[in-house]
């Protein structure tokens, strides 16, 4: 995976830096994994606007992806590499042995024609997926559960990766992107290898109609707005605001919002840096 930067024939191109999509194999995706969806526009059942800046975009299909993994001891073949305009990562979709297809977030390495396996006797390769007791200590994974049958929850965006530092007790240590380090159960399922498509971060839209596309409506920054809509609005000329804060006058940019109480704060040994 690689970006391109296009020639500056526009205004919108000048800046514009791009994915290749040289990974991806097929046109359209599995039919029997596609479910259909609607759109809320930031409206609820009163037609009354609760979320701003929300709107618009393409029409998209939802693919069902896979999280889960629970078909253990059967091999699957990867068919097609696609794209998915719900997520940054792209996926792949698998045929297996008993004639099932699904769709998993593709990592990087993952080949068309390859095989993956899950379960607790899957070989730690790429692709794979098995329960953290089972994988090496040291190994570059993704996908992570933090319930037994859950389904993954965590590191699952595109060029994501976590590692597995240690165990203790009936918990596996694992690194996170984030910086955090915590505990997770050994019973928990994890893919190996990091997520595909770690060039997205790369990417530049160029211009503000690819937003539009995406379903994101323009924003109006707190400092330009009247001190009634505000905390940071006012001023005489262009006045900082203050301190940063939300529209409901919350502290930002370095104001903890973390929960004191929260129960899964017993199993995260070094907090996420700055």
């Amino acid at each position: 995976m690689a970006v391109r930067k296009l020639r500056p024939t526009t205004p919108g191109q000048r800046h514009k830096i791009i994915g290749t999509f040289d990974t991806i194999t097929a046109s359209a995706p599995e039919k029997s994994l596609v479910r259909g969806g609607t759109k809320s526009g930031g409206r609820n059942h009163d037609g009354k606007m609760t979320i701003r800046n929300v709107g618009g975009g393409h029409k998209k299909k939802y693919r069902v992806i896979d999280f889960k993994r629970l078909k253990a001891g059967i091999p699957a073949t990867v068919k097609e590499i696609e794209y998915d305009p719900n997520r940054s990562a792209r996926i792949a979709l698998l045929y297996y042995a008993d004639g099932e297809k699904t769709y998993i977030l593709a990592p990087n390495g993952l080949q068309v024609g390859q095989k993956v396996f899950s379960g607790v006797d899957a070989s730690p390769e790429v692709g794979n997926a098995l329960p953290l007791q089972n994988i090496p200590l040291g190994t570059i994974i993704h996908n992570i559960e933090l319930r037994p049958g859950q389904g993954a929850a965590m590191v699952r965006s595109a060029g994501t990766f976590a590692q597995l530092t240690s165990r203790e007790d009936k918990y596996a240590i694992i690194k996170l992107p984030s910086g955090e380090v915590r505990k997770v159960l050994s019973t928990c399922m994890a893919t190996i290898g990091s997520v595909g498509n770690s060039d997205h971060a790369l990417e530049r839209s160029g211009k503000a109609g690819r937003s539009r596309w995406l379903g994101r409506r323009p924003r109006v920054r707190g400092v330009a707005m009247n001190p009634v809509d505000h905390p940071m609005g006012g001023g005489e000329g262009r006045a900082s605001g203050g301190h940063p804060r939300s529209r409901k006058g919350l502290l930002a940019k370095g104001f903890k919002t973390r929960s004191k109480k929260k129960q899964s704060s017993q199993y995260i040994i070094e907090r996420k840096k700055k």
